[in-house]
């Protein structure tokens, strides 16, 4: 009989798509790396909030975003963040980008960075990591009508960008 996983084991498992919805809430990849590390700190010191049994990513992620927009209120306190738009045009380049492929995500990551917040995150949560729209209203303390509409608006708002490229 298999025993279940270790909440670290669980945690471990989990770190691929932490870092992704990071970098879909960042959209720089050093905030990336430090959201990351400051959601997996905060989750390890919080190990007993969590209740086993229930789903330990929509925790990390509601955590994860909390981050966030504790990190943006604090920088918005200090100063106006804006990357300057040539440092934003390099970031999601691949140095092979002879490779079709590589091409078509640079263009869905420009496209994705210039969604608003709001959009941005549904986007990431629904359409990348497989959510549902009830447990992104969950995870994002919203009502299903907003994620719907937020998600309708940024499915059409990335499909006009990828296709004016």
């Amino acid at each position: 009989m298999d025993r279940p996983l270790s909440f670290e084991d669980q945690l471990a498992a989990l770190l691929p798509r932490l870092r992704r919805f990071a970098h879909a809430l960042a959209r720089n990849p050093s905030d990336a790396d430090d959201l990351t590390q400051m959601a997996i700190e905060r989750a390890v010191r919080s190990q007993g909030q969590w209740q086993s049994g229930t789903r330990l990513d929509s925790w990390l992620y509601k955590i994860m975003r909390n981050l966030w927009i504790d990190t943006i209120r604090s920088r918005s306190r200090k100063e106006r963040f804006e990357a300057p738009p040539d440092e934003a045009a390099r970031h999601g380049e691949d140095p092979r980008d002879k490779i079709e492929a590589s091409i078509d995500l640079k263009r869905m990551v420009a496209a994705m960075q210039r969604l608003p917040a709001e959009q941005r995150e549904v986007v990431a949560l629904i359409l990348i990591e497989g959510f549902g729209y009830r447990e992104t209203a969950e995870m994002l303390d919203l009502p299903i009508g907003t994620v719907s509409s937020r998600l309708v608006r940024g499915r059409t708002a990335l499909l006009a960008m990828v296709g004016e490229q």
